[in-house]
């Protein structure tokens, strides 16, 4: 709907300036804060500048629309919301009395639009919300058409490709939350039909074919099993860590105390003194115990001399007997 309303019919009237209440400058034009009532029966209330609307105002037509927003030269100009007789709303951008830039629009049935404007139309990026299905369209749109990449999301799948004039065309998929992909191609109604039915069929809608080329499982990411590199912490000399040769943390000082060990207690001078002696003394070295052989070469020898001591005692005893 347009919203230029009975805004139109000012200038139609401007010998009639119907009635204002407000300041005014030094040419008697209207300028700074002011109510005006217009004489086709709208009323605003704002700023003005050298006579016109200009900066923040609120515009309300007759036939139950309202603007709220900022004015530049008597048009809707910067941010700006714009509230329909049928109760839709406009909340956004707004350019030379045009719907540009960004925007939301709030439809009579509940959907909901969101993203770009141009020239008063859905035109860029942008997303649309249908609110009795819970669907959406996410993607882009041209003078007001969803034309072009897009995403169709769904309440257990959603549908990529590209959409012109709000149907799909050519290649896409369809992602299903059960885990798989659907792929395939959209064909348009007119190639699958036949000769006869061309004529039957002629002022229905023609709504493109899906054709589907193959089904396959989603690519879902695992992470790997590979190990994250080792941290190397520098410690600064305030925390009073050491490193030893071998490059291994000695505990600092606080760290000793916390766990209860202690550092060994200095020796008093006396027991260094007499270390020092035992070192400068020489240390007898240990005799060498005879090896076994030797033992056992000493004890052969005793044998003998007590057989030669016994074969005497009996010779002699064998004299005397004599």
């Amino acid at each position: 709907m347009s919203d230029l309303g009975s805004e139109e019919f000012e200038e139609e009237a401007e010998h009639d300036l119907g009635e204002y209440e407000g300041d005014r400058n030094e040419d008697g034009e209207r300028h700074g804060h002011g109510k005006a009532r217009l004489p086709n029966g709208d009323t605003y209330e704002g700023q003005y500048e050298n006579g016109k609307r200009c900066g923040q105002g609120t515009y309300r037509f007759k036939n139950g629309a309202r603007y709220i927003g900022e004015y530049l030269n008597n048009r809707k100009h910067g941010k700006g919301t714009f509230i329909y007789p049928d109760g839709s709303k406009y909340e956004g951008d707004w350019i030379n009395d045009q719907r540009q830039g960004q925007g939301v629009y709030y439809y009579v049935n509940k959907d909901t639009y969101t993203g770009e404007w141009f020239n008063h139309q859905r035109h860029g990026q942008g997303t649309y919300l249908y609110a009795d299905t819970g669907s959406k369209y996410v993607g882009t749109w041209l003078s007001g058409q969803q034309d072009g990449a897009a995403e169709l999301i769904h309440l257990n799948h959603r549908y990529q490709g590209k959409f012109v004039n709000k149907n799909p065309v050519g290649i896409g998929k369809y992602v299903f939350d059960i885990g798989c992909e659907q792929h395939g191609e959209y064909i348009p109604a007119d190639q699958d039909r036949g000769e006869e039915e061309e004529e039957e069929e002629s002022l229905a809608a023609a709504f493109p074919k899906w054709r589907v080329s193959k089904i396959t499982p989603l690519a879902l990411w695992t992470p790997t099993d590979e190990e994250p590199p080792a941290t190397v912490t520098t410690a600064l000399p305030s925390e009073g860590v050491h490193v030893s040769e071998g490059g291994e943390r000695e505990p600092s000082l606080a760290e000793v105390a916390e766990s209860g060990e202690t550092e060994p207690a200095a020796k008093p001078e006396e027991d260094l003194q007499e270390e020092e002696k035992d070192e400068e003394e020489p240390k007898e070295e240990p005799q060498e115990e005879p090896e076994e052989e030797d033992k056992d070469d000493n004890v052969d020898q005793e044998n003998v001399m007590a057989d030669e001591k016994e074969e005497e005692i009996r010779t002699s005893e064998a004299s005397d007997a004599n």
